[in-house]
């Protein structure tokens, strides 16, 4: 088994995540530094499993000088970029493999924005079939209490949630 890790965070961070042993997990780990809209590297229908929990469109920021970080995109870039995201992760597939993306929802001027769904889409629009949408709830998240104070304040409730969409090829 071979696994290839890539993201646009440091090495030094991706290494500790990979840093462990477990029983019956005896493959290797490869890490590239990159970006997921450009995968040239990997060959066609030769990968058996993607997991991504893409950074969401301006709303945590990831880098502040990297042009190609997603999580500095305005909403509607966002999810134009993420059209390369699902054709790039359709073509290194296998086919009856799965892509499991995890992706939550945001609010604008009080109002909520299910860039999530407008993610399990462009998915499916790109040949992937929705197996399973599981609903992860949030626990602990660093802001609560920002945002607990704000939803009392101007009358939202929290998002509390996010999506996890398994689509098979």
């Amino acid at each position: 088994m071979v696994n290839i890790v890539i993201g646009l965070s440091s090495n030094e961070r991706c290494r500790e995540k990979i840093d462990f042993e477990h029983d019956g997990a005896n493959g290797r780990v490869y890490l590239h530094k990159g970006d997921v809209r450009k995968l040239e590297f990997i060959s066609d229908e030769s990968i058996d499993l993607i997991c991504t929990h893409p950074p969401y469109a301006d709303i945590i920021n990831y880098s502040e000088d990297i042009p190609e970080d997603l999580s500095l995109l305005k909403i509607n870039d966002f999810l134009e970029e993420m059209k390369k995201v699902a054709s790039e992760s359709y073509r290194v597939l296998k086919k009856g493999k799965y892509c499991a993306v995890l992706m939550g929802d945001t609010r604008q001027k009080g109002c909520m924005i299910p860039m999530s769904f407008e993610v399990m889409r462009i998915f499916e629009n790109s040949g992937f079939k929705l197996k399973e949408l599981i609903i992860k709830e949030q626990h602990n998240c660093r802001a609560t209490g920002y945002w607990k104070t704000n939803s009392i304040k101007y009358n939202f409730l929290l998002i509390a949630h996010e999506y996890l969409f398994v689509f098979k090829k």
